[in-house]
């Protein structure tokens, strides 16, 4: 059946400022880390799409390696793009990523100028597109010089493979040289993308006042702390749980008592905890966007009613600071 999108989908979540840019994103917008490979069935990952599209998500978040095998996430994605959403590409806001490990020898990650650009012109391919909207730097490179991988950022920029520019997983000392650097080539930076939750602060720790700074915006991952901040573990860990199968979080990091004392918060407030630890992260209007990962369209649906929930109080953020004092990390 050809896709027809929700008249309504604008009206169903805020759009926020990306720092002092003229782009605006979603409050909560759709990573393609885990879910859409060639491990999933394709028809799911289009269910997702279109459900996440009515609902008013127009940024899908991709990178070269996510998927498996890598690059498999773009490629599917690139499938549905064309068979369902090319009417509304106008509407969308793409972005991809080069830094990670992504093929084998000296040139498949990092940040040299050989690898990103080379890896943008490969995702493009993948996906079908002559542009991707927002192009990162997936992770600083010790070894190669800033100033080679803002190049090619700039050069992406420049050549029209993408509109904006942003940085991953970069330091708020590192921030503000990658946005000097790109000041003075003339393509500011858009966006950081780091991880923060209410249990990962670190970006609490001169990053975000780094990218207020710049002028950038914030889009922020593993907010519900690969599942951590859900009500999947409040009773153990169940056999098919990421704890229990997922090489990114191992069972010995599950906290029954924190999980289960911020649920009891998470309720007062009449929402689930991962919709709790949603809109945690959206308290700061630095923060311009959420980053959510979804397995199903329940599951999605769930989370992106996040934006419904009521403004925190005072006594709210204070019974979090106290459920997760000692867990936190900064």
């Amino acid at each position: 059946m050809t896709y027809q999108a929700d008249d309504g989908r604008y009206e169903r979540q805020p759009y926020n400022r990306s720092g002092r840019s003229g782009l605006k994103l979603p409050a909560v917008s759709l990573g393609l880390w885990h879910n859409f490979g060639d491990t999933r069935p394709i028809e799911n990952s289009r269910a997702i799409l279109r459900r996440a599209f009515d609902l008013g998500v127009t940024h899908f978040d991709l990178a070269n390696n996510y998927g498996v095998p890598y690059g498999s996430a773009e490629t599917n994605f690139g499938r549905i793009l064309r068979e369902d959403f090319i009417p509304y590409r106008d509407e969308l806001i793409i972005s991809t990523k080069a830094g990670y490990d992504m093929w084998p020898g000296p040139y498949g990650e990092w940040g040299s100028r050989k690898y990103v650009l080379a890896s943008l012109d490969q995702s493009l391919r993948r996906m079908g597109l002559d542009y991707v909207d927002i192009f990162y730097s997936h992770r600083p490179d010790p070894q190669t010089p800033l100033e080679e991988t803002m190049g090619a950022l700039d050069r992406a920029v420049r050549s029209g493979k993408a509109l904006y520019a942003g940085i991953s997983n970069y330091s708020a000392e590192q921030t503000v040289q990658a946005a000097r650097i790109m000041r003075e080539l003339g393509t500011p930076l858009l966006i950081h993308q780091p991880s923060y939750s209410m249990i990962n602060r670190w970006i609490e720790d001169g990053l975000l006042d780094a990218v207020e700074e710049a002028g950038m915006g914030c889009i922020v991952f593993s907010p519900l702390a690969q599942g951590l901040l859900t009500d999947r573990y409040l009773d153990g860990v169940p056999a098919d749980s990421r704890a229990a199968t997922s090489r990114f979080l191992s069972a010995d990091r599950i906290d029954l008592d924190l999980a289960r004392g911020l649920d009891e918060i998470a309720r007062g407030r009449g929402q689930t905890l991962a919709q709790m630890a949603l809109s945690w992260t959206l308290r700061d209007p630095r923060v311009t966007s959420v980053l959510i990962g979804a397995s199903s369209v329940r599951q999605l649906e769930d989370n992106v009613a996040c934006v419904d929930g009521p403004a925190f109080t005072e006594d709210e953020l204070a019974a979090i600071d106290k459920v997760t004092e000692g867990y936190t990390a900064r």
